[in-house]
């Protein structure tokens, strides 16, 4: 049976994503984003399911310094909808709750909700994993943020639900594995890449996509590993890398670069897009 690694414990919004993409399969979880393709990269998995951007909160940060670091393919996308729980034991209320666990993303996708509960604020490395830990140590005047099925697998009651800031809070997720996705006709491709520090370098470096019309749905820099004050782009377009006006913006890229990354071309998700 195919096994898919995801980071945090039974019922993390990570799982939904496997099982949604995924269906049937072997589940391993993992206790970081780095363990997840640490798996996959040395065999332990088949695939790894990571979350890279949320409609609200933004991108994650770790896991595009992860497709860096790692020699693995993005052969993937999926977008979940992600609806935020708060929950306790049994016996708390709104009013007993002091203090709130859960991971950080989801704490800033329900910023509004929690402020106005005036209540200590604790991140955690999973959603699901918050429950979890409030459960086993017997924590009072606790509350974890997590999803609808974590408080079943935990038994804990729900105080509040639907409770991230805007109603609409998608979160994308990219499937990573060593072999490359098999070529569709609807693919995105995603690379990075790092210019001169000199003016005009990442114009010239667009213009290969803008001059073959090629749309890029995202950009974004990220501070380089290599140097201070240096950066990386992130980018992806529609279209395959064996294209044939793709395969030609990418030999010009490669000609414009000091450093060029293909992190995989995969069918596109038209609600990830």
């Amino acid at each position: 049976m195919t096994k898919v690694a995801f980071q945090g414990e039974r019922g993390a919004f990570s799982e939904d994503a496997v099982l949604k993409f995924f269906g049937d399969v072997e589940l391993l979880p993992c206790r970081s984003l780095a363990d997840v393709f640490g798996c996959v990269s040395e065999g332990k998995a088949d695939f790894g399911v990571v979350p890279v951007e949320n409609s609200q909160a933004g991108s994650i940060n770790e896991t595009y310094d992860l497709l860096l670091k790692y020699a693995l393919n993005i052969s993937g996308e999926i977008a979940l909808e992600v609806n935020h729980c708060l929950m306790a034991p049994d016996g708390e209320s709104l009013t007993s709750i002091k203090t709130v666990y859960s991971h950080p993303q989801a704490l800033a996708q329900c910023e509004e909700f929690l402020r106005k509960l005036n209540v200590e604020i604790v991140p955690t490395y999973d959603t699901a994993g918050s429950a979890k830990l409030i459960r086993e140590k017997a924590l009072t005047n606790c509350a974890a943020v997590a999803s609808k099925r974590v408080a079943e697998i935990y038994q804990m009651q729900i105080l509040a639900e639907d409770i991230q800031t805007i109603p609409d809070n998608y979160t994308k997720f990219f499937i990573v594995s060593k072999d490359k996705a098999k070529y569709a006709d609807e693919s995105k491709t995603s690379l990075v890449f790092a210019t001169e520090n000199a003016s005009g370098a990442l114009y010239e470096c667009l213009g290969a996509f803008a001059t073959r019309g090629i749309n890029l749905t995202k950009l974004e820099s990220r501070p380089s590993k290599d140097k201070p004050w240096e950066y990386v782009f992130y980018v992806d377009l529609e279209g395959h890398m064996e294209d044939g006006v793709c395969s030609q913006a990418l030999r010009d890229l490669r000609e414009k670069t000091i450093f060029l990354k293909i992190l995989g071309s995969y069918p596109r998700n038209v609600a990830s897009s």
